[in-house]
Order: C-alpha cells, then structure tokens, then sequence
C-alpha cells in the first residue's frame, strides 16, 4: 500500500473498535440523574403542585420530538441511499430505545396528568368543533393512536438495520437483549441476499417513516401544545414543532459522535469529514428552523386578527419576554451566524457551544409553547373586543414558574433518556458494520430484484 492510500478497516478491525467496554459511571450517573429527578417529581405530584405534571410534559415533548427526529433523519439516509454516514448513523438510531419509555410516559400524561396540563380538561371549550376535536375519548385515541404508529414504525426500522449487523458479528452485547439478537440471527441467510432484500424493504419502509412522522407530530403538536390555548391556531405550528426536534437531533449527533469517537478510540472510523458533513446539515436546518419560525410570526403579524395575535402577544409580555427572546437567540442567531465557516463547524469546543446552545434553546422553547398559556390569566392574557386586540395590564409581579420542580423533573428525564441511550448501545452493535465491511456494500447504488438478484430497470 503506497502512502498515499488511506488504510480501510477491516470487518475484524470495525468490530474490535466498536465493542470496547465504556465506563460503568455513565449508566451509573444516569441513574441517579433519573431517581433524584423523578424523587422530585413524585414529592410534587404528592404535594398537589401542579407544576409537576406540567415540567413533566414540557420535558417529554423536548425529549421525544428530538428522539423521534432522530430515527426519521436515519431513514432519510436510507431514503438517499447515503454512505457517508455509515459509521455515525447508528448513534441517532439508538435514540428509539426512548420511544417505547416515551409511550408510557404519554399514557401517565393523558391520564393521570391531564388536568393539571390542559386547560380544556377543565373547562371545555365552548366551540362546537373544538369540543368535538377535544372530546376525551377521541383525543386519547387519537394520541394514543398517532404516536404508536410513529413508535412501532421507529423500532421496525431500527430493528431491521441493527438485524444486518448483528447477523455478521459473532455474541456481544447486554444480556437483557440476547433474546433479541437471537431472533435478528435466526432465518440470516447468505450475506449478499440479505443486503439487497433488507435494503429493498427498508427503502419503502423509510419512506413510510418519514411521512408518518411529519403527518403524526403535525397532529401530536395540535393536540399536546397547540390545544393548551384553544383560540389559537397556526398551520405551520406542527412543522415548527417538529423541525425543533429534527435540528436538535442532529445538534445532539455532533456531540454524541465526538465522544463515541473518543471513547472507542474509532479516529479510523470516525473522520473529521463527517465532523464536517454533521456540523453542515446543522447549520442548514438551523436556517430552516428560522426560516419557518419567522414565517409562521410573520403571517400572524400582518394578519393581525385577535385569535392568533395574543398568542405572541402573551409570549412578548412579563415575565415570559426573556424566555421567548431567548429562543430566537440560542436557536438560531447564534449557530446560524457561528457555524457559517467550515472550521467551527469541525473543531470541537466551538460546535459543541452551538450545539449546545440549540439544546437548551428548544428545551426553552418547549417552555414557552406550554407555561404561558396554562399560566395566561395570571400574566394578563389578551383579550379580544368588536375585533381589536385589547389587553388587560400584566401584573408585573407575578413571577416566571421556573425553580426546582421544573430543573429537578428535567435532570429526571436526562437520566432516565441516557439510561435508555446506553442500554441500546451496550446491546446492539455501535455502528453499521455490514454496511461499512460488506465486499456488496456499495451494489445497493444500483437496485436489484431481492428474489432473482438481477438489476433492476431505472425506471423502477
């Protein structure tokens, strides 16, 4: 080999990197992360404060769209048939291993938590159709229904690509997933066979994903934010809800990917070109996520009709001004205009900074989508008259309902998420190795029939 080719690891090398033990502390800080948390939680569910169930919906909301934006943007890879992200892609999909624990959580949220998070649930509205909409049992249905359907989409897709991987290696991983693995193995056929076939259904099953996610938080957003203030409505709402999760997902990847990298020593694997290509399609969806952002208050603006105008209104007002200018400010003034250059976007410190910054600017978000309409009547909500917007005075003494409830519930959810995170990585195989060592990797740039392995027309 001349010196100027670059060494390919080979199927033994990936595996020998990827399976390297990780220190125990991490599952071990998550853990507590997630018992003092929810110990905080439960001390306030108890005591009847009903901040409780509401941090604790904040924090599902930010927690799930970013986890379910992370398996979408994998089957967007599959979708383009992209092979850059062969050795990182397995990071994102890992973050399914949240969303059954999620559908748990929403079904404690629905039930238990509902009068403390919804206003409706207390006072129906008194709009026919919203009542209808709103109706008990249609809504937990409808919920119940939609983000199953995005849950068991997730974890097949996910499945079926972890199923590749675990076929070719030999045992390895967590006990409580041995079952698992052995039913991925079971039926695993001739390697090149299983390439085309599962490749083949993934492509449909990607895309099937793909629309089910953005139709599903379309309607999750409606009905879990939305709804809160039920005078307000925006057909863009859904878009900016979900988009937040698909930027912060890939926010997360570039710090996940660094450390994976670091404590695997993968420096083979992992190379400073999808440093590279991660940090641009963050700046890109950061644009995006301005771009919809401001549209969707543009409209509102111009339009200037009392039902959708007190919405922002309340949000520019005390003392929720600082969180929502906020917003704006770590979500994208800054990564937009800090990662305009290729070497941010590369060197660690100062894109860990703006991923940083867009992690907590959706959590904030979050805050701002659910706190001031449950909390309007205390902060001056608008009101409307003969078609004008006219607005009670704020009681400027009212404070922003922000303190241990809301930090404790979200250290809760940050470790429970990281034990998930783990769990899934300490089982199943850490990157795509069938796809990164496979001699027909790169056959599935052109389509075959998986029954008669012959190559199929373009047109097909």
């Amino acid at each position: 080999m001349s010196a100027h080719e670059a060494h390919v690891p080979s199927r033994e090398e990936v595996i020998s990197i990827i399976t390297r033990p990780i220190p125990k502390r991490l599952a071990m800080a998550s853990a507590v992360l997630a018992v003092v948390g929810f110990v905080i939680f439960l001390v306030g569910v108890f005591m009847g404060n009903p901040r409780a169930w509401q941090a604790f919906h904040v924090n599902w909301l930010f927690f799930t769209t970013v986890s379910s934006a992370a398996v979408a943007i994998s089957a967007s890879q599959r979708i383009t048939t992209a092979r850059w992200s062969r050795p990182t892609v397995r990071i994102l999909e890992a973050m399914v291993a949240w969303l059954p624990v999620a559908f748990v959580l929403l079904l404690l949220t629905i039930s238990v938590g509902k009068r403390s998070i919804f206003p409706w649930a207390v006072s129906p509205p008194t709009i026919h159709e919203k009542a209808l909409w709103l109706s008990p049992v249609f809504f937990t249905l409808r919920v119940i229904g939609v983000f199953a359907l995005i849950t068991s989409l997730s974890v097949w897709f996910v499945y079926r690509n972890v199923r590749l991987d675990v076929g070719i290696m030999p045992e390895w991983g967590s006990a409580w997933a041995k079952g698992i693995r052995d039913r991925m193995r079971a039926g695993f056929g001739e390697e090149r066979r299983e390439l085309h076939s599962t490749h083949s259904m993934l492509g449909k099953l990607a895309v099937v994903l793909c629309l089910v996610f953005g139709f599903g938080w379309t309607v999750l957003a409606w009905d879990l934010s939305m709804s809160l203030d039920y005078h307000f409505y925006s057909t863009m709402y859904g878009w900016q809800v979900f988009m937040g999760g698909w930027v912060v997902a890939l926010m997360v990847n570039s710090i996940l990917v660094r450390l994976w990298r670091k404590a695997l020593g993968a420096e083979e694997l992992i190379l400073e070109r999808h440093y590279h290509d991660i940090g641009k399609l963050c700046f890109a969806f950061t644009a995006f996520w301005g771009y919809l952002t401001f549209s969707q208050y543009l409209v509102v603006w111009y339009g200037n009709m009392p039902e959708e105008t007190h919405f922002f209104f309340l949000r520019m007002i005390h003392p929720w001004v600082g969180m929502t200018v906020g917003v704006g400010v770590l979500m994208f003034v800054l990564p937009f205009f800090g990662l305009l250059g290729k070497a941010p976007k590369i060197y660690t410190p100062t894109m860990t900074l703006f991923a940083l910054c867009s992690i907590v600017g959706l959590w904030m978000q979050r805050y701002v989508e659910i706190y001031p309409s449950i909390y309007a009547a205390a902060t001056g909500e608008a009101m409307t008259a003969a078609g004008n917007a006219a607005t009670t005075v704020p009681d400027s003494t009212f404070a922003l309902p922000f303190g241990i409830m809301e930090i404790g519930t979200t250290l809760g959810f940050l470790g429970l998420w990281g034990l998930c995170y783990l769990a899934f990585m300490n089982a199943f195989p850490r990157m795509r190795v069938f796809m990164m060592t496979s001699p027909y990797r790169d056959e599935v740039q052109v389509p075959v029939n998986p029954k008669t392995m012959e190559p199929l027309p373009a047109h097909e």
